[in-house]
């Protein structure tokens, strides 16, 4: 069955999430070099079935832009491109590296890990904008 992906594009480091085949859970799957995206992504898909790619949209409190939402409009563009066959999705990632340290915490994750921002922060901030989808779904 096929999965969605979820991107939370960083300006260095870009985390990603992935559902269980049935749809219905969100996991960290992995933190990638942001210029090693598209790469990544076209080895994963051309290995994994996935429907749907997720990104998360930075909009600032007031519904405006902010100096990230340029960036992940232009990755929007480049994944339309790039995977035509795919239902590109944009989902508000307001708090979601707060909700992530949160949990990071709520989890017992020890203050040496939580800034591990490399891979930790990134990926389950892009679990919980994959979670806010399949909600909204």
């Amino acid at each position: 069955m096929p999965r969605v992906l979820a991107i939370d594009l960083g300006t260095k480091r870009t985390g990603l999430a992935v559902t269980d085949p049935l749809k219905i859970l969100a996991n960290p799957l992995e933190t990638v070099e942001t210029n090693q995206l598209m790469t990544f992504l076209k080895a994963y898909c051309a290995k994994e079935e996935v429907e749907v790619l997720v990104l998360g949209l930075p909009i600032r409190l007031n519904g405006q832009d902010n100096e990230m939402t340029p960036r992940v409009l232009k990755l929007k563009q480049e994944l339309e491109q790039v995977f035509p066959e795919k239902k590109i999705a944009l989902v508000d990632e307001r708090f979601t590296s707060k909700m992530a340290m949160q949990s990071m915490i709520a989890m017992g994750s020890k203050k040496k890990d939580r800034r591990e921002k490399a891979g930790n922060l990134d990926k389950v901030s892009a679990a919980i904008i994959l979670q806010s989808y399949l909600a909204q779904q």
